[in-house]
């Protein structure tokens, strides 16, 4: 099992990049995000990487940080979710932004990436969604302090009123889990939206 890369860019493009270790170069399946943070051609590079072995074929994937693999091997344990939908939903937003989305059952917000229909978003986010709740991804404990805003009627509340206003599920659960739940929805609402406004 390939665990990691490290060696000189030779060669990259929207979904590619290639790497020489030793004189051998490996080709992986990458992130939009790994390649926004890629070295020059020439340059040394480093790679987190998950090896995926069919009958067929062998296929490499790179990821730029631990974080992002990690939440690829979380997505692809779904049932029916391959590693084409893990890259276009690691393409498509952040690790953390993720996991967020799945913990707060944001499953509408996932068919923003290629391929993620409404059906599998909601699949996506019923199997994972107590998974991601329990997790603590990098130094980001907002997933968790998402996971716990549930049965408070005053944050329920503030969580629907920010939805009508246009933001998704995902953020508005992260504003107002941030505040004190013992404050009036109003006043949830009020701190959520300032709180909104500076990000």
């Amino acid at each position: 099992m390939i665990a990691s890369l490290r060696g000189k860019l030779l060669y990259s493009d929207e979904t590619t990049v290639i790497v020489e270790c030793s004189g051998v170069g490996f080709k992986c399946t990458v992130t939009k995000n790994t390649l926004n943070n890629l070295p020059k051609k020439g340059e040394e590079i480093f790679l987190n990487t998950h090896m995926a072995v069919r009958e067929d074929a062998m296929d490499l994937y790179g990821f730029y940080d631990m974080e992002e693999l990690s939440a690829f091997k979380l997505i692809t344990s779904v049932n029916g979710v391959g590693a084409k939908i893990g890259i276009a939903l690691l393409s498509e937003f952040k690790a953390d932004k993720l996991l967020l989305y799945i913990a707060s059952g944001d499953a509408k917000a996932l068919t923003a990436a290629s391929g993620v229909g409404i059906k599998l978003a909601q699949r996506i986010v019923l199997e994972l969604k107590d998974k991601v709740g329990s997790l603590s991804f990098g130094d980001n404990d907002e997933i968790i302090a998402v996971s716990k805003v549930d049965a408070v009627s005053a944050s329920s509340e503030a969580v629907e009123a920010l939805v009508s206003l246009g933001y998704t599920k995902g953020e508005a659960s992260l504003a107002v889990s941030r505040l004190d739940s013992t404050l009036s929805p109003e006043e949830l609402i009020k701190q959520a939206l300032k709180s909104l406004a500076r990000r």
